[in-house]
């Protein structure tokens, strides 16, 4: 799923590729992603790209009067293309979701791979309209999200960092993956108990999340929007590095697996040594 900052590159590359351009037209070509219908996708025609940004781990198209705003989910990308087919797409076909043509015939598709069909746009005059966006948490590189502020969040939570990090009401824009780079920055189980976090681990914390996020923009920003998967990919030291060494002290990566997600961690960084238990053999009374 992209986060926070391959949503930030996605809006750089829009900024980069679409501002100053008029919409041509906007095609929807899956009608479960679109969560609004007033303004219609047809009224977005003639309008032009201001700029494009983000809240949390949606993308935001700023059309002076109204804003196209995206969610990818687990599975969407935007896919860019110079010169987009002149043919409408066809409704329900494919992975391809929404189209958006612009003046000169460039343009992007979204996509979703996926069967579960989570990927989602709205069309709003404000951003707040959108359900996900006003329930959202700070966003962590906001100059206010200070050591303080996390420390307001993780006081009384009896919610284990993992959940916690990834609780996009509490926290914006971080999930699965650069959760497990964050908490391994920090030297932190991710089942540890959010309020049982001592002043010298809440400061560990925001410093790696800090760390982590702007590491990852920079190594992102100025990527086409084609090559982010990969750099994200290629910038994980323990996420998804299940067996690998671990590159700060050289012990195995070890995997915890739920229904749907895992996750990966260090067990000398982040847990004295002591593997966790993997959930899915748990109720056999297998511990790994």
């Amino acid at each position: 799923m992209p986060e926070l900052p391959e949503v930030t590159a996605l809006a750089d590359f829009l900024n980069r590729r679409a501002a100053g351009l008029a919409v041509a037209r906007v095609d929807p070509a899956a009608f479960y992603a679109m969560k609004t219908f007033d303004p219609p996708a047809s009224a977005l025609s003639g309008l032009t790209v201001v700029g494009a940004g983000h809240r949390g781990k949606f993308v935001t198209v700023d059309l002076g009067t109204v804003h196209l705003i995206f969610h990818l989910a687990k599975s969407g990308w935007l896919q860019w293309r110079d010169d987009l087919p002149t043919t409408p797409p066809r409704l329900g076909r494919g992975p391809l979701a929404l189209r958006v043509r612009l003046e000169n015939n460039s343009g992007w598709d979204l996509t979703e791979a996926s069967t579960e069909k989570r990927l989602a746009v709205y069309i709003v005059a404000d951003p707040e309209q959108v359900p996900g966006i006003a329930k959202l948490g700070p966003e962590p590189l906001d100059p206010a999200f200070d050591v303080a502020a996390l420390a307001g969040i993780v006081a009384g939570r009896r919610k284990q960092l993992k959940g916690l990090l990834t609780e996009q009401t509490t926290i914006a824009g971080i999930g699965n993956a650069y959760s497990d780079e964050i908490l391994h920055m920090a030297k932190l189980s991710p089942f540890k108990l959010a309020d049982t976090l001592t002043a010298e681990e809440t400061e560990r914390l925001h410093a790696a999340i800090i760390a982590i996020l702007t590491e990852a923009i920079d190594r992102s920003i100025g990527q086409e929007a084609a090559t982010l998967k990969e750099e994200k990919r290629s910038g994980m030291r323990v996420h998804r590095r299940t067996g690998e060494a671990c590159p700060v002290c050289g012990d195995t990566i070890r995997e915890v697996s739920f229904a749907s997600s895992a996750l990966q961690y260090c067990p000398t960084c982040q847990t004295g040594g002591v593997p966790l238990a993997d959930r899915r053999l748990s109720k056999f009374g297998i511990r790994d």
